[in-house]
């Protein structure tokens, strides 16, 4: 299969990787680097969450426009925009003198990101022949994996050995070098086929993203429908949905094709996506802080266990290609049941986890992200007319995130409240009628009702009950994949 593939073909998987590492690397060195940012900017935790929330944003309202901009300039025009401006904002980040600077330059960063990643993929599915997918994904999901790698690794080697600025100064060779082979891999595809731009549709999809992006991203901070801020962002949210699909129905140029949502297996496939992208990351964001706050590690081990979710993405690089072109559909399901499987794993653990299970049940998950991932591009784009690849790789993109967003949104919900409702359960047990059964508290904490018991034993029932929400939490990402695998089966499989 690799001898089939033409230099050009190589030059454009060398190319989409380079950029994909790019975007990666970025945006999840950030995540490490927020503590010395607070610190230095003089910030609070909720005014430098903004850092993060501000870059989702701009990055979710712009993705909607990839596929009119690249009808407009083309892949070369567009892409090397994008990474140029990109590099230049990661820089303006490490350079800005105030908090509000760092925040305009955060925005920026996600407006010129967001085209990165979608193109990435249309490139990749119509350079490549239908037979050639499979591997040309794999190999490209290589550049995806390794950017959330390196990214807080280097991101907090840099802020460890100079300064948290640095983290955003070491994107700029790599940005250069990217714009290398982007300069002789891509020409002028799709330029000059772009329609009269839909500037309402725009406006209308963009604030119902952003106002879906700041609910799901704040309303665990803001304490959810008991913000005025939340209620006005869902409301906004809602109303702009209806507004659009109302725009989208009558106008005529809307903003995307409608022929794209006349594809089974398109719709069947950005459905998929919201639900891949809800199991992308919530292993990720709920196991530094379990390991953290409940074992005690310290949070360089932290990143290196949560590192190994990678190598098992990376390890399924391995059987994917060929699976997936001898059943794509088994290959689909069988990676979300994988899923299930490490979440039904995780949600059998308890305070005295060791290293190897945080390791090999991450790895576990990582393996069948991966072995799931690239199926459901091949089977979600396999009907697509070519035309609308580019329009359709925005919208799956966009999808995912928003997938991710409201996943961790719901898995923080649960977590907060299921260990809360476990505390004040667990509570009632601590006293002196319950003497025998605290035994052995008694004998490390002395007697109950003394100062030193209750602060003690109040500190275990806080730990035992936050388990409790971690594992419900686990469950629940258990339950997602296991309800979605049997309707991978609905996507139509095309024979070439």
């Amino acid at each position: 299969m690799l001898r089939s593939f033409t230099k050009l073909q190589w030059l454009t998987l060398l190319t989409v990787q380079m950029v994909t590492v790019l975007f990666g690397v970025t945006t999840t060195s950030v995540t490490v680097i927020l503590p010395e940012m607070r610190g230095a900017m003089s910030a609070t935790q909720d005014q430098i969450a903004w850092v993060l929330t501000l870059n989702l944003v701009a990055t979710a309202a712009a993705t909607p426009l990839t596929g009119w901009l690249a009808s407009k300039l083309g892949w070369r025009r567009l892409m090397l925009g994008s990474v140029i401006g990109f590099t230049a904002a990661s820089v303006a980040c490490g350079l800005a003198g105030s908090f509000e600077t760092l925040l305009v330059f955060r925005v920026i960063q996600g407006i010129f990101g967001a085209p990165i990643f979608p193109m990435g993929q249309s490139i990749i599915l119509r350079r490549f022949e239908k037979y050639q997918h499979p591997m040309a994904l794999m190999m490209w999901g290589v550049g995806g994996v390794m950017g959330p790698i390196l990214g807080p690794t280097f991101g907090g080697m840099m802020a460890e050995l100079l300064d948290w600025r640095w983290s955003f100064y070491m994107i700029a060779p790599l940005g250069l070098a990217a714009c290398v082979p982007v300069m002789f891999a891509l020409g002028n595809e799709e330029r000059g086929t772009a329609r009269r731009f839909d500037f309402v549709g725009f406006i209308l999809i963009a604030v119902a993203i952003s106002s879906l992006q700041l609910m799901f991203d704040r309303g665990q901070r803001q304490d959810w429908f008991e913000s005025t801020e939340i209620i006005v962002e869902c409301l906004l949210a809602t109303s702009f949905v209806y507004f659009f699909a109302v725009h989208a129905k009558f106008a005529r140029e809307p903003l995307f094709d409608a022929a794209a949502f006349r594809d089974r297996n398109f719709v069947l496939g950005i459905s998929f996506a919201l639900i891949m992208g809800m199991l992308q990351f919530t292993p990720m964001i709920l196991f530094p802080s379990l390991l953290q706050d409940l074992r005690g590690y310290p949070q360089g081990i932290v990143g290196y266990l949560i590192a190994t979710r990678g190598i098992g993405n990376f390890l399924s690089f391995f059987i994917v290609a060929t699976v997936t072109r001898i059943n794509p559909r088994a290959t689909f399901c069988c990676g979300l049941l994988i899923q299930a499987g490490a979440g039904a794993w995780m949600g059998s653990l308890d305070m005295n986890m060791t290293m190897e299970d945080v390791i090999l049940t991450n790895l576990l998950h990582g393996f069948g992200f991966g072995l799931a991932y690239t199926p459901m591009a091949v089977l979600s784009f396999s009907t697509l007319a070519p035309s609308l690849l580019t329009q359709g790789n925005a919208v799956f993109s966009l999808m995912r995130m928003m997938g991710s967003s409201l996943f961790i949104a719901v898995i923080l919900i649960i977590l907060v409240q299921s260990s809360a409702e476990a505390r004040g359960y667990l509570i009632t047990f601590v006293t002196h009628f319950n003497g025998f059964a605290l035994g052995p508290w008694i004998d490390q904490f002395g007697e109950i009702g003394t100062a030193t018991f209750e602060a003690l034993a109040g500190e275990q029932v806080r730990k035992q009950a936050a388990m409790i929400g971690y594992i419900n939490a686990f469950h629940f990402m258990t339950l997602v994949p296991l309800c979605a695998a049997p309707l991978t089966f609905l996507f139509k499989v095309r024979r070439d």
